[in-house]
């Protein structure tokens, strides 16, 4: 720039003494006047030419700089749309998952209960197998004997089903306990997949 500010007073500078003297005298002191002012706009030329240049190469840049942001912005949008799906899927698996543990509560209600009127008819069998078992005591005749040997049967019977009941139960809670770590480890993944970058 300071070149091209040169060359505008050089030239304004020659064109003026040069107008200012009567045609037709060319004195020598003209001549250089004139040398100097094309020397000048020679100078203003190539400064003009080098700036185009220089504006060119950096418009040039920019496009490129321009193309290399707009691709970063399209591979953002990408991922960001892949950890939208990925989010999305972990909450639908969740929800199911959590269907599933709603429905293990339940059967593992049932069961409780179940195994509770268990306990309470094998009370109610041990109390009446006391009571023939006093009764037998006094005497040990056929019918009652027969009725004690049904009861104890049916007694064994009954401590089998609560012991299966009993395994049942336990299995039932280790799937509940598994499908809570599930759970779990589904909630940290979603919890870090909502985080910013």
């Amino acid at each position: 720039m300071p070149v091209l500010a040169l060359c505008l007073c050089a030239l304004a500078m020659g064109v003026w003494p040069a107008s200012a003297a009567p045609v037709g005298t060319l004195e020598p002191a003209q001549h250089e006047e004139l040398t100097l002012l094309f020397h000048g706009a020679l100078q203003l030329g190539q400064a003009f030419n080098s700036v185009y240049s220089a504006t060119e190469a950096q418009l040039v840049e920019a496009r490129h700089s321009l193309g290399l942001y707009g691709r970063a912005l399209g591979l953002l949008g990408q991922k960001v749309s892949q950890g939208r799906d990925a989010a999305q899927e972990l909450r639908a698996s969740l929800l199911k998952m959590q269907m599933e543990e709603d429905a293990l509560k339940l059967q593992a209600e049932a069961t409780a209960q179940a195994l509770g009127e268990t306990a309470q008819g094998q009370h109610v069998l041990r109390e009446s197998m006391q009571q023939l078992e006093v009764q037998l005591r006094g005497a040990w005749l056929g019918h009652a004997r027969q009725e004690f040997e049904a009861l104890k049967a049916h007694a064994d019977k009954q401590s089998h089903i609560l012991w299966a009941l009993k395994g049942h139960t336990q299995r039932q809670r280790q799937e509940m306990m598994a499908q809570q770590h599930r759970l779990q480890q589904i909630q940290e993944r979603l919890h870090t997949a909502a985080l910013p970058a």
